[in-house]
């Protein structure tokens, strides 16, 4: 427990150590009025650790002590939707709240969008990475980001080196030959090792965003604005882009399936991080927030992280993830007070301590660049979650719980051999435009 303190301590002072006026915490584009005097008491509520977001408020309040007044609450992730809304409703509900990108959409109605006048588009697309796009709506800001959660590729360093592979691949047509050398069948075919968990659904945690990234890996996208800013459909919106989702749908699945030279998963395999954890799966895609959890169920585990793989010769990286940030419920009675500590909240100092103290990418650039040239780091792979959340793609989402089975039935339908994958995609895009609609 020494040890960890102190590790902390230094985190705090190396974020911090740099502010020599309140001031600095605060976005230029703040306010005059939000920029001094007091705030009335501000409550939090969000699934992140409570402890460790509590430190982070006591030491930046050292600085700022507005940051005294603020209260967080850590939720139930499963009910937290649910718990917020009728909250809310009943006029009981918190002063901020951590809001994940993907349900800006669905959450929009009951959040107060930040207007434009205020924090224009070009102010938070230089000051944010362009994940957090997903947040902007036509009326405003719907949050502040505050942290970013990509993918990354963990790869099993015992496991390559026994198949003779150095060093995990960079791009994605060496995945096939390398699973291949590390996938071990028994003389009736059934996987006893698997090179990598790619191709179902249920058993793959991030298999939503590991899927969303491919299309957008090969140029295709899920949704889009149309020349009046309305979000519609975009998976087979026709030429290139129905294309790349068929071809990225099928390079997805074709792990899945037992005619291929590359099979490597099924339906029948436990988790896939379970899997990774106990040494049976070489490699694993799966979120930065995930890596102590590997660690907790196998500490004798030797693994480490990679970026995500790229198609070779593309001009751009791409990743997926997840971008939590503070959002304001709508007729928040404390709208100034909440405002001004989401603003002290993600300022670049306060957003680094974050950051290195959850061990996840932080949503601010130059809280990224403070980062590389920090003397000590609450997780030896932050440089890597920092360097993907750079290249993490969004879409806007409408509604996660509802769009999560039309990737499913996207997914398992073409593993099955139910319908082809240019079929699956046009049904899911034709699924996803009624959504938008409603």
């Amino acid at each position: 427990m020494k040890g960890k303190s102190s590790t902390f301590q230094i985190i705090l002072l190396c974020a911090f150590g740099a502010i020599g006026v309140a001031a600095v915490l605060i976005f230029a584009l703040a306010t005059a009025g939000n920029s001094g005097g007091g705030v009335a008491p501000v409550t939090i509520w969000g699934t992140l650790d409570a402890t460790t977001m509590k430190n982070v408020l006591r030491a930046a309040a050292e600085q700022d002590s507005r940051l005294s007044e603020v209260t967080y609450v850590q939720k139930n992730a499963s009910t937290f939707e649910t718990d917020l809304s009728n909250a809310l409703a009943s006029g009981s509900g918190p002063d901020l709240f951590i809001l994940r990108g993907d349900e800006a959409m669905s959450d929009a109605s009951k959040i107060y969008a930040i207007p434009y006048s205020s924090l224009t588009q070009s102010q938070f697309q230089t000051t944010f990475v362009s994940g957090a796009n997903q947040l902007l709506g036509q009326n405003g800001a719907i949050g502040i980001p505050i942290l970013v959660d990509p993918l990354v590729l963990y790869w099993n360093t015992d496991v390559l080196a026994s198949a003779g592979i150095a060093q995990p691949p960079q791009y994605w047509d060496q995945v096939p030959g390398d699973v291949e050398k590390m996938t071990v069948k028994d003389n009736s075919g059934v996987l006893q090792r698997q090179g990598i968990a790619l191709g179902t659904y249920q058993n793959i945690n991030a298999a939503k965003d590991v899927l969303a990234m491919f299309i957008e890996q090969a140029g295709g996208q899920i949704t889009a604005q149309n020349a009046s800013g309305t979000v519609v459909p975009a998976l087979s919106s026709g030429g290139s882009a129905s294309n790349a989702a068929t071809q990225a749908l099928e390079f997805y699945t074709e792990f899945a399936n037992p005619s291929q030279p590359d099979y490597s998963w099924n339906d029948a395999q436990v988790d896939a991080r379970q899997a990774f954890a106990a040494s049976t799966l070489a490699m694993y895609i799966g979120y930065a927030s995930e890596d102590p959890q590997i660690v907790a169920a196998n500490p004798n585990l030797t693994f480490a992280a990679a970026s995500m793989p790229q198609i070779r010769n593309s001009q751009t990286s791409i990743d997926e993830g997840v971008v939590y940030a503070l959002a304001i419920p709508r007729n928040d009675p404390n709208l100034s007070s909440a405002l001004t500590v989401a603003y002290l909240i993600a300022s670049e100092p306060v957003d680094a301590a974050l950051s290195q103290s959850y061990g996840l990418a932080p949503a601010r650039r130059d809280a990224i660049s403070a980062n590389s040239q920090a003397t000590s780091t609450a997780n030896a792979n932050l440089s890597l979650f920092d360097k993907m959340a750079l290249v993490v793609h969004s879409w806007y989402d409408p509604n996660p719980a509802q769009t999560g089975p039309i990737f499913q039935a996207m997914i398992e339908d073409t593993e099955s051999g139910a319908i082809q994958a240019q079929d699956a995609v046009g049904r899911a895009n034709q699924q996803i435009g009624n959504l938008l609609q409603q």
